[in-house]
């Protein structure tokens, strides 16, 4: 799949490992939140990964003593109506306060590549856009009407 950053379609140098798969002991992987929680509470043996990927019904404040330890958060769309990645990407900007890599994966739609840049995305691994169709997406809408995890200034906020 495609992994899209800062305007180009790039290499993608992770690797996600499932559960129950041998962890690797070079490279740059990530796992689940409940593999890494494992690890780092010493129920699991093995190398520590340096990403996580959170799954719809996780919850994002587990991580927050490990955010500065983390250069990549994966967030699962396992299908487009669910919407709770968003909220995901919300807290780990806004309240947590993380600066790393946060990455969508799964069922990634053009159509939800603004939003989920404005929840805080900054990578989007989609099988369903290509580069030039996620570049238009982030310039569809020129005013935004809301704060939100990205620089945008609101309409309300520019009158003043």
């Amino acid at each position: 799949m495609p992994l899209i950053k800062n305007g180009a379609e790039i290499a993608n140098d992770w690797a996600f490992v499932a559960e129950g798969e041998p962890l690797p002991e070079t490279g740059r992987f990530s796992v689940s939140l409940g593999r890494f929680l494992a690890l780092k509470q010493g129920q699991e043996n093995g190398p520590l990964p340096d990403g996580v990927r959170l799954s719809p019904a996780d919850k994002a404040e587990d991580l927050e003593p490990y955010l500065a330890e983390l250069a990549l958060i994966e967030i699962d769309f396992p299908k487009y109506t669910d919407g709770r990645g968003y909220s995901h990407a919300q807290l780990l900007r806004r309240r947590y306060q993380y600066t790393g890599e946060l990455r969508a994966v799964g069922h990634v739609l053009r159509d939800q590549i603004f939003y989920m840049h404005r929840s805080g995305f900054d990578a989007y691994e989609t099988a369903r856009a290509g580069l030039s169709e996620v570049l238009e997406a982030l310039n569809e809408y020129s005013v935004v009407y809301q704060p939100a995890a990205d620089p945008s200034v609101p309409a309300f906020r520019r009158r003043s």
